[in-house]
Parts: C-alpha cells; structure tokens; sequence
C-alpha cells in the first residue's frame, strides 16, 4: 500500500515538472517547476524548485534576485546624470580661438605735428595702452600697425609719412622686447579719414583734421 502511494506522488511530480516545462516560454520562468496556474513551486523553506536543465541565465527575481545582471539606469536618470556632471577639461595641444585687441593712438600722442620720431611723451603712451595691455596675453601671434595721415599735402607725401610713423612705432616695441617677425606694418596715408571738414579752412583746419591723423596697433593673440 505503501508502495503504492510512493509512485502515485513520483507520477504526480513527474506530470508536475512536465507540465512546468511544456509552459516555460509561455511564462519565462524557464528552467523552474511552475503549478497549473503558472506559479513557481517552492519548498518548505520558500526556495523554488528549479528543473534540471536550470542554467543561472534563465534566474528570475522571484527566485534568484542576486543572480540578475544590473539593469541599465532609466533613459531620464541617465540623463540628468550627463546634466549634472562636470565639463570635460581641456584636451592640451588643442586649439585656441584667437582673441583680437585692438588699440587706436592720436598721432599727436606719439609724434610731433608732421614728425615721424617718436618723442618721450608718445613712448609713455606706447608703453601704457599697448605694451601694458599686451601682458594679458598669453601668446601674442600678430600685431599689425596701420599709420594713417591727414589730407593736407601731396598723396604721396602723406603715404610715406603715415608709413614712417608706422615703423617708428614697430620698432619701439621691438626695443621693449617684442619679436619683430610678429609686427607687420601697414600704411595708409590720407586714404581712410575719420573726419572730412570739407567746411573748415585756414589754421582751424589743421586741428580739425587731428582724428585723421592716427596710428591703429590690432593684437591678434591666444588668451
């Protein structure tokens, strides 16, 4: 009698775990021993009855919660996430936007009227709104100083003396230590006035004419 109650509970497992794995695709609890209704079967201890050919890839959370790889975090966590973090460093070596100064000196400033030699006065401005401003630079890549001159006297006369102020102020900076191959001179005589005073005449217009008459020191530089 006993005996036979012994196989009627083996034919009853065995239908049980044939059962369990006919419908393990149908409810992804592949690989355990799941009740008519689907449910995983567990033990005295609630540990679930796994099948035979139980491999830790077919572990569910219900029963093997430690065996489950880490899920990837939420599409709007991981997004927040590249919001919050830090701006990558600089990479070193990589280029730099070049930053433009740009400084313009009253002729008058630097040179006599109608002079191209500096005088002590027109060196201290040089000094105080070029060469000191140009310590915030890291790297200075070009400077370019353009002369410019009034109208009064012949074309030719004004492109060369616009041109003479230009070099006498590179060659300033080249004293106080800046690369001469990095200075680049540029006249432009009486071509590209500031003022016309077409109205004045006589000694007023010499003074009229007193914006015209300029030099333009452009720094090109990496800050």
């Amino acid at each position: 009698m006993k005996t036979s109650r012994i196989i009627f509970n083996m034919l009853a497992i065995a239908s049980l775990v044939l059962a369990a794995n006919a419908s393990a695709d149908e409810t992804t609890k592949e690989g355990y021993v799941t009740d008519t209704r689907g449910n995983v079967v567990k033990n005295s201890y609630n540990e679930c009855w796994r099948t035979g050919f139980w491999t830790p890839a077919m572990a569910i959370k219900e029963c093997d919660p430690n065996l489950l790889k880490k899920t990837e975090p939420k599409l709007a966590e991981t997004k927040a996430s590249a919001a919050a973090a830090p701006a990558p460093a600089p990479v070193a070596g990589a280029p730099v936007a070049a930053k433009k100064a740009a400084f313009t000196l009253q002729s008058e400033a630097l040179f006599d009227f109608d002079k191209a030699a500096l005088h002590a006065d027109g060196k201290k401005k040089l000094d105080n709104e070029v060469v000191g401003k140009m310590k915030e630079y890291a790297q200075v890549d070009i400077i370019l100083v353009t002369g410019h001159a009034d109208r009064i006297g012949s074309d030719a006369y004004n492109q060369a003396l616009s041109q003479r102020r230009a070099d006498a102020v590179k060659d300033y900076l080249v004293g106080q230590g800046v690369a001469s191959d990095r200075i680049e001179t540029a006249a432009k005589g009486e071509s590209e006035p500031v003022v016309s005073c077409d109205s004045v005449r006589g000694k007023k217009l010499i003074e009229c004419l007193h914006p015209n008459r300029r030099v333009e020191v452009e720094v090109k530089a990496q800050k």
